[in-house]
């Protein structure tokens, strides 16, 4: 099945409504495939694809789109196929041009929770979809957890999404702290700026 490629250069900045959100939050929930991500998992996947050492403008549509609905073909037409690739699309293009110049306008999907008057910010899902994508292209990254700038900026977002099993019984204890959680999530933004600085620099 054929997808439309990353096209930097051909691509205008429109990012997605409230409403296009929704529309997309709607299709991946209606999936009846586990594997399917969320609409924060896919925001943190979309990133980890930008960030990625390899670039996305190389790689074949299909191969990082799939997984976002679990692979397979859940669209109910050729159509709805269409609208799904190009809101992908436009979403990931809309993250390369508010981390390059509008930096004020771009909002990671988090999850947020109320605790009275206080918001509680929970990125875990977001993190899961990066660490998704940084699975992807396990070679290219393994560098960037070594590199020390690089390993700071990654490390909350494994810490929020990387295999559990593998955290000392210190990080999982902390983990089921609401309170160091919202502190964690609340370092991803930064990081994630600090890696696109980076490799715009690198490249």
């Amino acid at each position: 099945m054929d997808f439309p490629q990353y096209q930097p250069d051909k691509a205008t900045y429109h990012p997605l409504t409230d409403d296009e959100l929704s529309d997309l939050d709607d299709f991946l929930s209606e999936i009846d495939n586990d594997a399917a991500m969320n609409i924060e998992a896919l925001d943190g996947y979309l990133s980890a694809q930008l960030l990625s050492p390899l670039s996305l403008s190389d790689k074949p549509g299909a191969e990082w789109m799939s997984p976002v609905w679990g692979g397979g073909d859940p669209f109910a037409s050729g159509k709805q196929r269409k609208k799904i690739a190009l809101l992908l699309l436009r979403h990931v293009h809309s993250l390369a041009v508010q981390w390059s110049s509008k930096q004020d306008e771009w909002e990671p999907i988090f999850s947020v929770a109320e605790e009275g008057e206080q918001q509680l910010v929970d990125a875990e899902d977001w993190c899961t979809g990066f660490m998704i994508g940084v699975d992807q292209d396990g070679e290219a990254w393994a560098p960037l957890f070594e590199h020390v700038k690089t390993a700071a900026a990654l490390a909350p977002i494994a810490l929020l999404g990387g295999d559990e099993s593998q955290l000392s019984a210190e990080d999982q204890e902390k983990l089921t702290d609401l309170h160091w959680r919202d502190a964690l999530s609340r370092e991803v933004p930064e990081g994630v700026l600090t890696l696109w600085t980076l490799r715009q620099q690198a490249t």
